[in-house]
């Protein structure tokens, strides 16, 4: 008599499970861990002293205004573009997904995994370079509080989804390393990363503030002003999201 095995989907248990592997995968890559948190951190506190003394709107400066929403966007970008991507890559090409899709598991439960604790990361990110600047250089918090997390929320979902087009075309962990640090440098360049938009040609620098990294910048900027913030800025970023995903899905491989 032959005796029926009933595959279960996995519960609440395995998504902890596979989220716990996940975060002690991050957490031994030190580069992956430390970088994209000390990397923005140095810059914020290289910046702050000469920023904090030039007022900008109020008694805003230009730590609050220019310098806190560049670190903070710098945070996202480097997690989502070049850190999540290398580890899905990885994950193809050991063979890792390959394996889930004959079992109960879904590949897609490690993508969900991974984008979880990178957004941990990332909030651990924002929290540290936050703390450094209320405690250390006494910055002042977003005027519109509501706006700046709501800004930050759609810039990790455009950031993340432009890392799973970067998982999606790189075939080895070091060609998503070499596309994603390309991909990073190239929207940080545009958006005002290395010295602000202001010092590039016209045309280019409306080209990055409509990309995701110049319009997360300025969007931040807007929150931190109490101003309103640009409906251009939100939907170049739901834009981005929208498009990452799709073209994602599209083009990704499971082995």
């Amino acid at each position: 008599m032959s005796t029926v095995i009933e595959a279960r989907r996995p519960g609440v248990r395995s998504w902890l499970t596979l989220v716990g592997c996940e975060a002690k995968m991050v957490v031994r890559d030190t580069a992956g861990l430390v970088v994209p948190v000390l990397l923005p951190l140095l810059i914020l506190v290289m910046s702050a002293q000469s920023a904090g003394d030039q007022v900008v709107v109020g008694e805003l400066t230009a730590l609050e205004v220019y310098v806190l929403p560049l670190v903070l966007t710098m945070v996202l970008a480097s997690i989502g573009i070049i850190n999540m991507p290398s580890f899905l890559a990885y994950y193809r090409r050991s063979g890792i997904l390959r394996r889930l899709a004959v079992t109960p598991a879904s590949p897609a439960m490690v993508l969900v995994a991974q984008v979880i604790v990178s957004v941990l990361q990332a909030l651990v990110g924002l929290a540290g370079a936050l703390a450094v600047a209320f405690l250390a250089f006494d910055a002042r918090p977003p005027v519109d509080l509501g706006a700046a997390f709501a800004v930050y929320g759609l810039a990790m979902a455009a950031m993340y989804a432009v890392g799973m087009i970067v998982a999606a075309v790189a075939p080895t962990p070091n060609s998503a390393v070499a596309i994603g640090l390309i991909t990073f440098f190239a929207l940080g360049a545009l958006g005002g990363m290395f010295g602000g938009a202001s010092g590039l040609p016209e045309t280019l620098a409306v080209i990055g503030e409509r990309l995701p990294f110049g319009a997360a910048v300025a969007a931040l900027s807007a929150a931190w002003v109490g101003g309103p913030v640009d409906a251009v800025h939100l939907i170049s970023l739901g834009v981005a999201t929208v498009v990452g995903v799709v073209t994602a899905a599209l083009l990704f491989r499971w082995e």
